[in-house]
């Protein structure tokens, strides 16, 4: 009796601890390993395709590709085109490319900071979640759809703002206008690109505010300070390099935009620093504008103006990332 009930009590036998991962883990690092270097492949099939459709053309114009301003293609009598009269400059669209950019991004940036400060520390459970999925299927929505909605909804009312902006901040040089053109300005371009850019920089903030030591929330609470007291003194600080880069990730996603700018604002080849003056133009949209109707060497300016962009998206959102992994990391 006593052998069964000692038997019985026996503890069982030791299991091998190991680190090999099962069938299972390895299936799943190999999916996500391939899809991860996919993307990559990808972007540089896109890089080589560019560089080497537009390489010619970047040797021709030199660094004058970028600082000109003057997009001319001259055809001679047989109908092809005349190098030495062609001249294509992408300047005037690199400007135009970063007002819109950073109209947005000013326009933008409050709103998205302070959505995601009620989404975090005001809203309600059952709020919360609605307006995050909203949030969420925003940055979703086709550039199109903006785009019309700007034109036939937003710019009757930008373009009555536009006409207060110049009325009050006329002295400004970038409110200055003449003649008073408020139609389809970089204005009106900026505003419809900080609709769109609004759900990223929301997500972003909104994820770097949650990861605040709930420590710190607490000591501030137990100091007496009030809620929007303790966001001030901690949330802010922690998540302020996270703001940077969701910021950041937006502007990538501003330089890129095509569809919506071409809807909403007038392509012309001008230099054009004054946002409420109905011209100016983005890569993007020159491209889409002129690829349609462009040459065989046209198509190579294109590309290689398409590789200019491929390249100052990249690196802004490569800057994004390494601020956001940083700012998750340490808070600061």
């Amino acid at each position: 009796m006593s052998q069964d009930l000692l038997s019985a009590v026996a503890p069982p036998a030791k299991r091998e601890i190991t680190t090999k991962p099962r069938f299972s883990d390895k299936v799943f690092r190999g999916v996500v390993t391939s899809g991860a270097l996919s993307s990559l492949f990808i972007l540089s099939l896109i890089f080589l395709f560019l560089a080497f459709q537009g390489f010619s053309v970047l040797r021709t114009e030199g660094f004058s590709f970028i600082t000109t301003s003057s997009w001319q293609v001259v055809l001679d009598d047989a109908g092809n085109i005349d190098p030495t009269a062609t001249v294509f400059g992408l300047g005037a669209m690199l400007v135009g490319t970063m007002l819109c950019a950073f109209i947005a991004i000013i326009v933008a940036v409050p709103i998205s900071v302070l959505s995601a400060l009620y989404l975090n520390f005001y809203a309600p459970a059952f709020l919360k979640k609605i307006m995050v999925a909203v949030v969420d299927l925003m940055a979703a929505f086709p550039s199109i759809l903006f785009g019309l909605w700007g034109f036939f909804i937003l710019m009757p009312s930008a373009e009555y703002w536009a006409k207060l902006l110049h009325h009050y901040l006329g002295f400004i040089p970038v409110f200055q206008l003449d003649p008073l053109v408020f139609t389809r300005s970089p204005f009106v371009a900026g505003l419809v690109l900080a609709i769109m850019v609004i759900p990223i920089v929301t997500s972003v903030s909104r994820e770097v505010f949650s990861q605040t030591p709930l420590d710190r929330i607490q000591a501030a609470y137990a100091l007496g300070a009030t809620r929007w007291s303790m966001i001030r003194a901690v949330v802010l600080p922690y998540g302020r390099s996270g703001i940077v880069g969701g910021a950041m990730l937006g502007l990538g996603r501003a330089m890129g935009e095509t569809v919506a700018v071409y809807t909403v604002l007038n392509v012309v080849y001008q230099v054009n620093w004054h946002v409420l003056l109905g011209a100016g133009g983005n890569v993007a949209s020159m491209i889409l504008l002129k690829f349609g109707e462009a040459g065989p060497q046209e198509i190579k300016a294109l590309m290689a103006a398409g590789l200019i962009l491929f390249l100052m998206t990249l690196v802004v959102n490569s800057i994004a990332d390494f601020i956001v992994a940083r700012s998750g990391g340490k808070g600061r």
